[in-house]
């Protein structure tokens, strides 16, 4: 019999054999098993030749092939198949053993499973994997959740192939989220905050290249400088990287590009569970609107023929107006990430997640889309304050954002003026405006309700919680 395998991986498409590969370079002999078995034979064959891994034609063959606590991660697609997979799996596991779901499944499902597969008598890790293809073999974000009791023996392997940061790079991007859902719920708001900031660097892109008629080649320069600053990112960085690539004519790639977005529906979760949490992630979801609005492109080249506006020139220094793009870019970004916080602030208290707020902005630190410098900011902000309400409160955002504004708002009022959608710009600046005051409309707001519907209202002369009803019909003075 051959030596027994530390780790079982199901599912064999690109993630599948990355992450696969990226476990047997850390010292650790790997069963592997695909659904259609040519494509299990074709990497033992192929990538895998001359490495730590074991074929399997069955799932009881792999299950069989484990050390104890078996480890079973399944990297196939998130949604029924999941449930398949794991009802496949348990007839050959013993208690204790492992299941772990890398996909990007929704968080109920992972609470229901987690549940399922306790009661059964295993044990079941939702695992949130973010670096795309890149980031499994060569070192991913992981933000695993589920049964606490996995984690021990999750903890020395998923640690080891996670990507790493800090001064020595020996900081792991991969801790322990929280019970059940938890991991899948993080990873929801690491996509949404990904939405949020490709259709920030998108306007910031539509700003420069309308307003200003800069070219690609001028683009590349300036996200090259961006990159060096506070917005150095991955995202930044491949963005610079587009600007550079040309089409087999010598002409820009990117200009060839069809302006159609498609989606996968992590960042619509992350907004509609905003909604039933009542908390405003208006960015997320003003990112999801636009690509939706982006998808309807032949309904958008018959209303660009019938429906009129200005025409995009701006008559001030090019120069300082990209400084100022820079700054909206940026402020803008912070209201994101403020507000999925929030969000997951809120989740925590609904489900009773205990949430580490810092460490969830580490995970992200490297590997992931959204990996970048400044989430060492945030990181400092909840370690000074693990109850921070607000990123935006913390002194050094504060200030970030105050130093911002001018140039900020300057910038949604000229896309206003020139006829430049910036949807995610406008919105961030909305809500920070409304975070910031004291006071809001929703008095007329709430008296419109307990006019029509006898909703009830608060007073700011009585104390909290004491409601009150007016005959508002009654009161009114005559119009006539």
């Amino acid at each position: 019999m051959s030596e027994p395998c530390d780790f079982g991986l199901i599912g064999l498409a690109v993630m599948g054999e990355n992450l696969a590969l990226n476990v047997e370079s850390r010292g650790y002999r790997v069963a592997v098993y695909n659904r259609t078995a040519s494509v299990m034979e074709e990497f033992i064959a192929g990538r895998a030749k001359g490495k730590a891994f074991v074929g399997c034609q069955t799932v009881a063959e792999l299950c069989k092939s484990l050390k104890r606590p078996r480890k079973v991660m399944m990297m196939v697609k998130a949604g029924p198949a999941v449930d398949a997979v794991i009802k496949e799996l348990t007839p050959h596991l013993e208690p204790g053993d492992i299941i772990i779901d890398g996909g990007n499944t929704y968080y109920a499902d992972t609470e229901r499973r987690t549940k399922e597969v306790e009661a059964a008598g295993f044990l079941y890790s939702g695992t949130g994997v973010s670096g795309g293809e890149e980031g499994a073999l060569k070192g991913p974000s992981l933000m695993p959740g589920g049964s606490t009791d996995s984690w021990p023996a999750l903890k020395p392997i998923f640690q080891a192939i996670s990507a790493k940061v800090g001064p020595n790079e020996d900081i792991p991007c991969c801790e322990w989220v929280g019970p059940r859902g938890a991991g899948h719920y993080v990873k929801m708001v690491h996509n949404g905050i990904e939405y949020g900031d490709m259709q920030l660097i998108c306007e910031a892109y539509s700003m420069m290249k309308e307003t200003l008629g800069l070219s690609n080649d001028e683009l590349y320069d300036v996200f090259t400088e961006w990159n060096t600053g506070v917005l150095d990112s991955y995202l930044i960085e491949i963005t610079r990287d587009i600007f550079s690539v040309k089409d087999t004519d010598g002409t820009h790639l990117v200009d060839k590009v069809l302006d159609r977005a498609g989606a996968k529906g992590t960042g619509k979760w992350m907004s509609q569970l905003a909604l039933d949490l009542g908390v405003p992630s208006t960015l997320v979801t003003e990112a999801v609107y636009a690509r939706g609005l982006s998808a309807r492109k032949e309904e958008r080249v018959r209303a660009s023929e019938l429906l009129k506006g200005p025409s995009p020139k701006y008559a001030g220094d090019k120069k300082a107006f990209v400084e100022q793009v820079r700054q909206a870019l940026y402020a803008s970004k912070i209201v994101s990430y403020a507000q999925g916080f929030v969000q997951l602030q809120a989740a925590a208290v609904e489900h009773d997640w205990p949430l580490n707020y810092g460490d969830c902005a580490m995970l992200w630190r490297g590997g992931c889309i959204i990996r970048a410098v400044f989430l060492d900011r945030i990181k400092e902000a909840f370690d000074a304050n693990p109850q921070l309400e607000n990123l935006l409160l913390a002194p050094y955002f504060a200030t970030a954002v105050d130093q911002a504004q001018s140039a900020w708002r300057h910038v949604v009022s000229t896309a206003a003026l020139q006829g430049v959608p910036v949807p995610a710009f406008a919105t961030a600046l909305a809500y920070y405006d409304g975070y910031r005051r004291a006071t809001l409309p929703a008095n007329l707001l709430q008296a419109q309700r307990d006019y029509f519907g006898a909703h009830t209202y608060e007073r700011t002369d009585k104390p909290r919680g004491e409601m009150f009803h007016t005959d508002w019909l009654s009161k009114r003075r005559d119009p006539r």
